[in-house]
């Protein structure tokens, strides 16, 4: 086993990577001239053939990571049998990676074809029968397409799993299982996920061959890249606090724990006077796709989700990430706030904390080493406006002996 990390790693340019001419003509179309270190570290060992498992969070440039090797190794094209094959968590983020590997494929001429559900299954179905290079999909309705045999993975050549660790918290690891057990013949394997133990360590021990790894990205390097605000509010008054800070910023992904929550927000914000739109697992695939569209257009700069409705989105130019409800794990919390300060630039996260919630949050903090004041405020408090300038108070904390000292006094 190899390995490397972002400390290792010297600033590239892509030709020097081994990319063929034509991608890195695409790249240069998107303004793209230097790579991400996780395209650095991973792209010469996957267009050798290895094993790759990369270790990053979501924003880091894994697609391009994993899409240039996929398309470099392109062969010839048999119906209904591609030689690509990738695996994510959510439909929004199958339709995300597709329209960047339509973009990688379109200097060879290979086709992309996204596999998902919630649409229609004809529809994907007459789209494999047109010819299909490489797939995006989600593992059940991959299933699907396979059991009805519209779709075989005879030929698959490379295989990526995208966001593992999320397949993983969302019970999909059985199918993933099950899809690669179908691929029989000898392949590549490319795994990308924020962490790298438990059941995704296990997944890469029973599928992947002497994997090289890459590291890029902790936990911590993502809070570093934050600017973080804990904010005592009224339940009441939630609304009218999230209005007072989206009306001075950009777009807003406000995080709720229910669908039904959800709703009520979204609802709640739009009395405010905001553009907000829901979206949650409830919600029909197209309505959510429009929903997003809207956001991603700044048509609708805030969007209320729900965690499991947000996984895995690749959403450019959040500026800021509110908490509305406090997440229960400090794992969660830093999954919903990397919305937010992707690729290394800064991103405000706040945290909405009623009386009630103070312990818990506290934990939170701990645990995410996040340790600031928990600051009381109102939504006419004028620092709303700017919450990123303001500066909280120190953090002190007492143990609970010097507590009792301080009130005996």
């Amino acid at each position: 086993m190899t390995s490397s990390t972002e400390d290792t790693v010297r600033t590239e340019r892509f030709e020097s990577l081994g990319i063929a001419p034509e991608l890195i003509a695409t790249l240069a179309d998107r303004g793209i001239t230097e790579p991400f270190p996780i395209q650095t570290m991973a792209i010469p060992d996957a267009l050798t053939g290895r094993d790759v498992c990369g270790k990053a969070q979501t924003g880091s440039g894994k697609t391009i990571a994993f899409g240039i090797p996929m398309v470099m190794h392109r062969t010839e094209t048999r119906p209904h049998l591609p030689f690509g094959l990738i695996l994510v968590p959510t439909r929004e983020l199958c339709l995300q990676v597709s329209k960047e590997m339509e973009m990688l494929a379109e200097p060879f001429g290979l086709r992309v074809v996204a596999v998902y559900g919630g649409v229609s299954l004809k529809h994907q179905v007459d789209e494999v029968k047109r010819g299909v290079d490489i797939v995006v999909a989600t593992p059940g309705r991959l299933i699907d397409l396979g059991d009805r045999g519209a779709l075989s993975l005879e030929a698959v050549e490379i295989v990526v799993l995208d966001e593992a660790d999320q397949m993983a918290d969302m019970g999909f690891l059985p199918q993933v299982d099950h899809v690669l057990r179908q691929i029989e013949v000898e392949h590549q394997t490319m795994l990308f996920s924020a962490t790298l133990d438990g059941a995704v360590d296990r997944l890469v021990k029973r599928h992947m061959a002497d994997p090289v790894y890459h590291e890029v990205e902790t936990a911590q390097v993502t809070v570093d890249t934050m600017e973080h605000r804990f904010l005592e509010v009224h339940h009441m008054d939630k609304p009218k606090v999230v209005a007072a800070i989206a009306n001075s910023t950009g777009r807003v992904l406000v995080f709720v724990r229910t669908k039904r929550g959800c709703d009520r927000v979204a609802e709640q914000l739009r009395k405010e006077g905001l553009a907000a739109r829901a979206i949650h697992g409830d919600l029909p695939q197209q309505r959510r796709e429009r929903v997003l569209s809207t956001f991603v257009s700044g048509t609708s700069p805030v969007l209320v989700a729900t965690n499991v409705a947000a996984r895995g989105l690749h959403i450019e130019g959040v500026d800021v990430v509110i908490h509305y409800d406090p997440p229960q794990d400090s794992k969660t919390y830093l999954h919903r706030s990397g919305r937010t300060a992707r690729a290394g630039d800064i991103g405000l996260v706040v945290t909405l904390v009623e009386y009630n919630q103070i312990v818990e949050v506290r934990t939170l903090q701990k645990e995410a080493e996040v340790l600031q004041p928990i600051v009381k405020m109102f939504s006419n408090d004028p620092r709303l406006r700017d919450l990123m300038a303001f500066e909280p108070p120190e953090f002190v904390a007492f143990e609970p002996s010097q507590r009792r000292r301080r009130r005996r006094r």
